[in-house]
């Protein structure tokens, strides 16, 4: 017997223990037709470098899957990312969501709370709970979560420039329901570095908005040992034209780099590592989005031991969440984005997914209505249930295909990673203008390939459906939210002690200024009922403002 095929042997002996060990889902796991199902399927003569690039799931370099069982064991959470108007309407939809099966809430706030803006503040005119929840307060955040148990349910808050602030009312919030922060489980998307580079909303210069984060990381490691400080974000970077491979490669540096900062500030890489989680974009091309999350996997667990010295398994597992492209649905012939909403799901649950979001047909021409939400959220039941993807452990795992292009999109991101590298990291990287170049001339280029009629979009540049008339139904958000939440305003000032909230902004900036860490501050100033434009401001004096250079 080779070397080699005893160390296959032994994996193989490990991942049996390590699925006998672990709970398997109440369901019957063989196909339609009653023909029973492996768990997993592994070659016989496995070839010399089956361990070193694909494995086991559950094994390292966790190409396969993160956990032995994947799927048998438990499915995906399922999340809509849910949010407009006022926090009582929002509440309303999330209770709605839950009692139709949803698993996980996504937090979707409008563009005021995005940027840090109260509701009276002039440029928020206009937009308020327009494109999301408006959320100005620890009171706010009270009305979002009423009769939600948050030591029951995980939260996922997109949220980056102000997040600090949001996780302040979080957290102020959980504790007004007693529900120790040990047990709160969720994420916090808090991804500055991707607002740079794609999404633009930030508030603070890159430096300092990282000194928050690390800030953020401290106190989490210590009191919020379940929750995920930061979901590293690649969807957004997709959303602005990047290709897979950009996506995949910006996405894992802008992650390296928020590691980097955690130890350079004093924190064990397996204290924080295994709390970090990143989120995908799933788009239309359907085996290459698959390849990508195995290689993000590999890529990670590979840096992770390697590079930065991480000892927990944990550390080295790359846990994702994916949502569905936005930038894939189309206005017109709306109703085959749920096809489209279909494709991209499926291959992100193939792609191994912790947590998935399906977009709604509705979306491109407004938030979606409650019936376009439920069926995205049937979409995935469909695919848990019905289709059979989720019995077996990376079903496509030794493909020909699907294992070359997982090595192709390796190989252009370790490109990528060494021209991040010469430019002296990804802050610098951003502060040249690099990433917003490179992703620009790749939404160029596909453009160019659509005009062209070198990809068919379907209903845009072939099939088209000459004087088309939308009939789905659409939620029109009204100005009554505004009104509401500038009242609430109004109110919540008029009830506080000003004495005691001046001096809790006042440390906020305090903490700025002389290092400490702010949360702490900041929680305080939630509970005295600081506004989060109030808090901004404070910390805006301190950290000043940027401003990011022009690429054309």
């Amino acid at each position: 017997m080779t070397k080699q095929l005893e160390l296959f042997k032994k994996s193989k002996k490990r991942w049996e223990d390590d699925f006998n060990s672990s709970t398997s889902r109440e369901y019957s796991f063989d196909t339609i037709s009653g023909e029973p199902v492996d768990p997993l399927y592994v070659p016989e003569n496995p070839n010399d470098d089956f361990l070193d690039k694909l494995g086991f799931p559950g094994q390292f370099p966790y190409t396969r899957g993160v956990h032995a069982n994947m799927y048998r064991g438990k499915l995906w959470t399922k999340r809509q990312f849910s949010g407009f108007g006022t926090p009582e309407e929002t509440n309303a939809r999330y209770h709605s969501l839950l009692e139709k099966g949803l698993t996980g809430l996504s937090v979707a706030y409008d563009m005021p709370t995005l940027m840090g803006y109260d509701p009276d503040h002039p440029w928020s005119e206009g937009e308020v709970g327009k494109c999301g929840v408006s959320v100005a307060s620890i009171k706010d955040m009270e009305k979002l979560f009423k009769d939600i148990d948050l030591g029951k349910i995980s939260v996922s808050q997109t949220i980056n420039g102000p997040a600090v602030i949001l996780l302040a009312f979080y957290i102020a919030v959980a504790e007004n329901q007693k529900v120790p922060l040990k047990n709160l489980t969720g994420t916090l998307q808090n991804d500055i570095l991707k607002e740079f580079i794609a999404q633009k909303e930030w508030i603070f210069p890159p430096e300092q908005s990282m000194r928050v984060i690390t800030d953020m990381m401290k106190f989490c490691t210590k009191h919020l040992p379940r929750y995920n400080t930061i979901s590293i974000s690649g969807y957004h970077i997709r959303e602005a034209g990047s290709t897979a491979a950009q996506e995949l490669a910006f996405t894992l540096a802008n992650g390296f780099t928020y590691v980097e900062y955690a130890m350079k500030a004093g924190i064990d890489i397996d204290a924080f590592a295994p709390r970090l989680s990143y989120f995908f974009n799933s788009h239309m091309d359907f085996f290459e989005e698959i390849a990508k999350y195995r290689a993000a996997r590999r890529i990670w667990a590979l840096r992770m031991k390697n590079k930065y010295g991480a000892k927990d398994p944990r550390s080295l597992k790359l846990r994702f969440h994916a949502q569905t492209a936005g930038c894939s649905l189309t206005a017109q012939q709306p109703e085959n984005n749920i096809a489209r909403t279909g494709f991209q799901a499926l291959a992100a649950v193939l792609g191994g997914t912790q947590s998935l979001h399906t977009n709604s047909m509705d979306e491109t021409l407004a938030l979606p209505s409650e019936k376009a939400a439920e069926i995205a959220l049937r979409t995935q039941q469909l695919i848990a249930f019905e289709t059979g993807v989720a019995n077996v452990a990376d079903p496509l795992g030794g493909s020909w295909y699907v294992e070359e292009l997982t090595n192709q999109i390796e190989s252009k991101a370790e490109k990528y990673f060494q021209e991040i590298e010469d430019l002296g990291g990804v802050i610098p990287a951003i502060e040249k203008g690099y990433f917003q170049l490179e992703i620009a001339q790749a939404a160029s280029d596909y453009q160019q390939k659509i005009d062209k009629k070198e990809f068919i979009h379907v209903g845009v540049n072939e099939f088209v459906q000459e004087n088309e008339e939308i009939e789905i139904p659409i939620l029109e958000i009204g100005n009554d939210a505004e009104k509401l939440q500038k009242d609430a305003l109004i109110q919540l000032r008029s009830d506080r002690d000003e004495n005691s909230v001046q001096l809790a902004l006042k440390k906020i900036s305090e903490a700025c200024r002389n290092g400490d860490n702010i949360m702490i501050p900041i929680i305080d100033a939630s509970k005295k009922l600081a506004t989060m434009g109030e808090i901004v401001i404070a910390m805006k004096a301190e950290f000043g403002e940027w401003q990011e250079t022009a690429v054309f």
